[in-house]
């Protein structure tokens, strides 16, 4: 007899699933950028002076706002309406990136390499927004979107390291030029690997009152405002540590006898001729290292960490630990200490990122998470920009921008901490279950079975849920109940609220039948006696 060939439905939806289809495209482009950072780290870009090149930075910055404040309002509703518009972006940005890449092959040390940068800066903060808007749309069920965001933050570190592992050797090998070749070909195949990404629509229909009403409650609005500011800081320390590291003048040529003897003449005169040379290029190399591996930490417990702590609890969390992070670098002001800052923030910024995704679910669950992650995502990279605007134009070392760190991320947390609502009490350890769109109405009592339930509170508007302490009931902290076994429905005058039957105690056998229990009190049940 023939044994049976082995399942294949596992193998093939591992490559022709949508999700794996978005997370290949995913994880080449993650590999590229990173091959970009290498290519950045040995070019003109961190050897040309800082004060030559603050305000050419400054100025891209700027332009890298304008995506985000302006052409996002008013091109996202449209392309989230259009089949496949989101898809199209997604490609679009990959081919983009592919042709800015092939033009740094020839300008690493040309200051044409700026705006080539930055046009690629901008084009990968575009895919991030479309990829936030098309995920939720590839996933089997709501329940699995915060999981597939996660492993696509674990593909991104992996993929990271493994793009800066390639095109760094390359680099050491031909120079900053051949990482540039290998970015120039991870986008072409990102961008022909995502034509097979799935055409869906984000958005067909405006946003409802319920689901505006759900995204302006208390909760959301912190969260979101403690994870613009955990973006804001990731975009501060990346420039802040790019600047620190290369160096701030030019010491004096003393190559010529003229120039030595005045050299030696200045030294003797407590002159400092030596200058603020730049850090060596492998200092970038272990900054980039601990990026990576806190942002692959971070994508591994958040899952794990969400299913035994409220997300607010773990923002909260998060930004004290960047906090105490930010004040050690400051004290150390050293290699060391910049790359504990640089752990920190990436692991941070993953686990809060995911943390905030589960929040939006749990207290949005009439929203179009599509389009809502979108637009969350898109002010994101805005505060992104923002933190780093700031170290671009003011001259900044590690202990000041240490304490500016601490200062902000101690700040959110005090402001999340005042500013939660008042009946708000989430506690520390909580197993909870994503509750899908529709719910929060007790379910029917099961056939056979007394209805013991209170009469239903009346109604309230969208909004009101998070604001009212008295809608919250223990029906609406639990599991849905299955229904009742056979043969109870003269014992279970509640099956969601039947006690379990004691069988002995202390090895004494108790008959449950001997006596027949008394169902509880309801609560508009008064005393007949003073009738």
């Amino acid at each position: 007899m023939r044994s049976p060939e082995p399942d294949k439905r596992g193998a093939e939806a591992f490559f022709v699933s949508p999700f794996m289809r978005l997370a290949r495209t995913h994880a080449i482009g993650a590999a590229s950028d990173a091959a970009i950072a290498v290519t950045l780290a040995g070019s003109i870009f961190f050897s040309i002076s800082p004060d030559d090149s603050r305000g050419r930075v400054a100025l891209y910055l700027a332009l890298t706002m304008a995506p985000f404040a302006i052409v996002a309002p008013l091109l996202g509703p449209a392309i989230d309406r259009a089949k496949g518009g989101r898809r199209l972006m997604i490609i679009g940005t990959a081919a983009g990136r592919a042709i800015a890449a092939f033009l740094m092959i020839d300008n690493v040390d040309s200051l044409w390499l700026f705006p080539l940068a930055f046009t690629i800066l901008v084009l990968q903060k575009t895919y991030s927004v479309a990829k936030s808007a098309v995920v939720p749309a590839l996933v089997r069920s709501e329940h699995d979107l915060v999981g597939a965001n996660s492993r696509l933050a674990l593909i991104s570190a992996v993929s990271g390291m493994v793009g800066a592992t390639v095109s760094g050797v390359l680099s050491l090998v031909g120079g900053p030029a051949f990482a540039a070749a290998v970015a120039m070909v991870g986008f072409v195949v990102t961008s022909v690997v995502a034509t097979k990404v799935p055409r869906t629509v984000v958005a067909a229909e405006p946003a409802e009152e319920i689901e505006k009403a759900e995204l302006r409650d208390a909760h959301v609005l912190l969260a979101a405002y403690a994870t613009a500011i955990l973006r804001g800081v990731v975009g501060f320390v990346t420039f802040l540590l790019a600047f620190e590291f290369r160096g701030g003048k030019e010491g004096l040529d003393i190559s010529t006898l003229g120039s030595a003897a005045g050299g030696l003449t200045a030294t003797a005169r407590g002159v400092d001729i030596s200058g603020d040379p730049a850090a060596p290029v492998w200092h970038f190399g272990v900054v980039l290292l601990l990026a990576g591996i806190g942002a692959l930490i971070g994508a591994h417990l958040a899952p794990n960490l969400r299913e035994r702590v409220a997300e607010e609890r773990m923002l909260q969390m998060v930004l004290a630990i960047v906090g105490v992070g930010a004040l050690f670098a400051a004290f150390s002001n050293d290699l060391f200490g910049a790359a504990v800052l640089s752990f920190v923030i990436a692991s941070g910024a993953a686990t809060g990122k995911l943390a905030f995704d589960s929040l939006v679910q749990r207290a949005a669950p009439d929203a179009n998470y599509g389009r809502s992650f979108a637009r969350f995502e898109a002010r994101f990279q805005g505060a992104w920009v923002i933190g780093a605007f700031v170290p671009a134009v003011i001259p900044l070392n590690l202990v000041v921008g240490g304490f500016g760190v601490a200062a902000a991320a101690i700040f959110a947390l005090v402001s999340y901490l005042i500013g939660k609502p008042a009946h708000e009490a989430v506690p520390w350890s909580s197993i909870r279950t994503l509750r899908p769109k529709g719910a929060g109405a007790t379910p029917p009592a099961p056939a056979g079975t007394i209805d013991d339930s209170p009469a239903e509170s009346p109604s309230t508007t969208p909004g009101q849920a998070e604001s009212n302490p008295a809608e919250l009931t223990i029906e609406d902290l639990r599991p849905s109940q299955p229904e009742a076994p056979a043969g109870t429905a003269d014992f279970a005058y509640g099956w969601g609220n039947a006690e379990p039957i004691v069988s002995s105690v202390d090895g004494v056998e108790v008959d449950p039948i001997a006596e027949t229990p008394r169902p509880p009190q309801r609560p508009d049940d008064t005393d007949d006696s003073g009738r």
